[in-house]
């Protein structure tokens, strides 16, 4: 059995209001983050650093208010909002140590947020005797302060990582769009060939469910940043001065560059996580997007000799530890996985989301840390995607040499001969194995002239019908 060093075994005693605990020496936390510690041996997973930056700017940019009000002694707010600045610039993120799934408010989280810069302000200024709850936690209750660290590290997450990803991979689709515009290949579906369509166009789709995706995401930074902070306990703001919400959010507004301000729905912040969800959903949309994306690429690089291979994506491993020589588009397989796994998160936003009952939600960690995670992920996913995928994809020549033999050309013809006249040709060139320009030439009469106006695969790329058509006579 091992044996303890004497630094582990090194500890001091702690008061809280529930008595004397046990901390260890080194720590920055007190007692009650200790008893949360011991609590909720529930997992390995903490809420991320961005999480508690949030925390350290709302505590101390609530300090200068307070100050700022008359209630906070000026020395004490400028110990506070230094300590506060560290845990911002992440020096203390170690001493964060309270497990994710724990009381559902985050009061435990946010004691620990107040424990540790009420220890680090007094090494700051010795001679003040700064109290984690009446001087760090001043005119807050965790129930305004988690949704609103929640919903700020979520707006500041979408805005900084996931649109500015979305934006990049967006300009690589559309320049290949232009890159690719002049080549006409067979449209597919139901997975079964159509009429033609520009390898650009199907591009400019992909370009466009990005951009799409982005324009559902961006509202929802604005929404997040409407907050809850000012309700206190429940919604009521006691123990708040009625201007501390405003204050303190505009000092954050400055510092972030963030329209953050006070929700003028108290009632429904603290109880409700419908921002939140909204916010979920539509990350959710955009992780949709770019599954399709990664799937459509997988489908038309498969192959590259017995499948569609009418992309070539870069090849960045061996595929196979059996086959030599096998390459698989494995880029877009971590995306689809990073869908998965988003789609996952946004299910448990959703079912936290349910557990708003009377004043308050108490579900607000696990909320919290999914959507947040949901937002970076994707973000993540989205910009290696673009990097080692988008940026190098080449179409090869399979799709304009297959152009022609698709059964689906004779829609082109119907203008000329009627829908049942190009479907019997379309069905006798399939069991014959000849292109539909072959057999129209035959069983029509048309001339060479009307079919290659007919079945020019750039006209059928875009709206019109060919000058002369019957309509669907003759």
């Amino acid at each position: 059995m091992a044996h303890a060093t004497a630094q582990e075994q090194a500890t001091r005693i702690e008061k809280d209001t529930m008595g004397e605990m046990e901390v260890p020496a080194s720590a920055y936390w007190g007692a009650s983050t200790q008893r949360a510690v011991l609590n909720f041996p529930v997992s390995d997973l903490r809420y991320p650093p961005a999480f508690i930056r949030a925390l350290g700017r709302i505590k101390r940019a609530a300090a200068r208010t307070n100050a700022g009000l008359g209630l906070l002694d000026g020395a004490v707010a400028d110990a506070v909002a230094a300590a506060a600045a560290e845990v911002v610039a992440g020096e203390w993120d170690e001493h964060f140590v309270v497990d994710l799934f724990q009381t559902g408010s985050g009061t435990s989280t946010n004691t620990n947020a107040n424990e540790v810069i009420a220890r680090r302000a007094r090494e700051i200024a010795p001679a003040l005797n700064v109290h984690p709850n009446d001087h760090v936690n001043m005119a807050q209750s965790s129930n305004d302060v988690i949704p609103t660290a929640s919903h700020l590290a979520a707006a500041e997450a979408l805005r900084g990582e996931l649109l500015p990803a979305l934006a990049q991979a967006q300009a690589t689709l559309e320049a290949k769009s232009r890159e690719f515009w002049g080549i006409v290949k067979t449209g597919r579906t139901h997975l079964q060939d159509a009429t033609p369509i520009r390898l650009g166009q199907e591009f400019a789709g992909y370009a466009s469910q990005l951009a799409l995706s982005a324009e559902r995401l961006r509202p929802r930074i604005d929404a997040l940043c409407e907050v809850a902070l000012g309700g206190t306990a429940v919604g009521t703001g006691i123990n708040a001065h009625e201007e501390f919400a405003a204050r303190t959010c505009a000092l954050l507004a400055e510092e972030m560059g963030l329209p953050v301000r006070e929700t003028p729905h108290h009632f429904q912040a603290q109880g409700t996580q419908d921002e939140m969800l909204a916010a979920s959903g539509a990350v959710r949309g955009a992780a949709v997007a770019l599954q399709k994306i990664a799937n459509d690429l997988r489908w038309l690089s498969s192959g590259p000799r017995a499948g569609i291979a009418e992309l070539e994506l870069p090849a960045v491993q061996p595929g196979s530890s059996i086959m030599p020589g096998k390459v698989n588009p494995v880029i877009p397989e971590s995306v689809v996985q990073v869908v998965c796994h988003v789609i996952g998160n946004d299910a448990a936003v959703a079912a936290a989301a349910q557990g708003g009952y009377l004043e308050l939600n108490t579900y607000w960690p696990v909320a919290a840390y999914n959507l947040h995670q949901a937002i970076t992920l994707l973000a993540s996913a989205t910009v290696n995607f673009d990097a080692q995928c988008l940026q190098g994809i080449k179409a090869t020549s399979k799709g304009p040499d297959m152009v022609e033999q698709g059964l689906m050309m004779a829609t082109g013809l119907t203008p000329a001969i009627g829908y049942d006249k190009a479907t019997a040709i379309a069905k006798a060139a399939a069991a014959q194995g000849v292109t539909i320009r072959e057999l129209a030439k035959s069983e029509t009469g048309l001339t060479d002239e009307r079919l290659d106006e007919l079945l020019d695969p750039a006209r059928m790329t875009a709206p019109g019908v060919v000058e002369g058509a019957s309509g669907g006579g003759g």
